[in-house]
């Protein structure tokens, strides 16, 4: 029997994802006091609209969003976002630490896998302390993992790069660099297995864009 794991936030009214970002405006386009003329039976449809910046909620990163020659989310084949065979890579925070270097990669089979690192950082979502010191990757634990094989690499955490002041985007420049993708502000990674899943993070095609929301999901 097929299980699914939803890995995504909700996208809200006013929330913020990345500090200094603005937040996604969404209201009514159409409401259904306005539809309701136009139908002989009364019918009712409500039309949303929503405004906002593509890095929102739980979100993909095509090379497109780092490098300007790179595929952006139109030039995504299928096979690259969808039932990919996925792992999950264990970080608590809490007693390990920020960083996730090489080292810690050791022994894991990576080849053609989505790889998630579950820190528990998404406790902090929508409190101040997200956007402060978070999880992320080491430059070297990226070009592993390049090395080795990744498909994708996500991380329920603020940035899978160290955000602090004085600091670059290695993690970004590598993965995406050598076509791996980025899932960043996952959630309930807790409720996945180590491995034995499939993992998918589809967003819509859209031309010139790097970066987008999606329903990311774990199949069981």
């Amino acid at each position: 029997m097929t299980r699914f794991i939803d890995l995504s936030h909700a996208i809200e009214h006013g929330m913020t994802t990345y500090k200094g970002v603005a937040a996604p405006h969404i209201c009514d386009y159409w409401t259904r006091d306005q539809s309701r003329a136009n139908y002989a039976d009364g019918s009712t449809f409500q039309m949303g609209r929503i405004d906002m910046v593509s890095n929102t909620g739980t979100y993909l990163d095509a090379p497109f969003h780092r490098f300007e020659e790179g595929d952006d989310l139109s030039m995504l084949a299928l096979d690259r976002l969808a039932s990919l065979p996925a792992i999950t890579l264990r970080r608590p925070f809490e007693t390990v630490g920020l960083a996730t270097d090489a080292a810690d990669l050791d022994g894991i089979d990576v080849a053609g896998r989505a790889v998630l690192i579950h820190t528990g950082w998404d406790r902090h979502w929508r409190t101040p302390a997200y956007f402060e010191a978070h999880p992320y990757l080491t430059e070297g634990a990226a070009r592993l993992l390049v090395e080795r094989g990744a498909r994708l690499v996500g991380i329920d955490s603020h940035n899978i790069d160290d955000t602090r002041p004085g600091t670059g985007r290695p993690v970004h420049r590598d993965l995406l660099g050598a076509g791996v993708l980025i899932c960043e502000h996952m959630t309930n990674l807790a409720a996945l297995p180590d491995e034995g899943f499939a993992f998918t993070a589809v967003p819509p095609r859209v031309v010139g864009m790097g970066t987008f929301p999606v329903r990311a999901f774990a199949t069981l």
